[in-house]
């Protein structure tokens, strides 16, 4: 079972990649649309913030169940934002 700790770090370190990501692709790409990958590290904001809600939500019945939620909800969301990222 996914510790709740455990889980807050995958999500840190997660929606981090892909925060520096768009930054670098940001830098790397001066004359292209800023506002394109400031979307992304906005959506990436959102999400983070979405998901440690619902980590610490504790009127949870089974909490192995609910983590590995997460963790799918996490990875759903995570292939969402490079699948942008990628695009740029």
């Amino acid at each position: 079972m996914a510790s709740k700790r455990l889980l807050k770090k995958d999500v840190n370190y997660v929606m981090g990649d892909i925060i520096d990501a768009a930054y670098i692709h940001q830098m790397a790409n001066p004359k292209e649309d800023p506002a394109k990958s400031e979307a992304i590290v906005d959506e990436a904001i959102k999400d983070y913030d979405e998901l440690i809600t619902k980590i610490n939500n504790r009127d949870v019945e089974n909490k192995q169940k609910h983590f590995k939620e997460v963790q799918v909800d996490l990875e759903k969301k995570a292939n969402a934002l490079i699948e942008k990222l990628n695009a740029l």
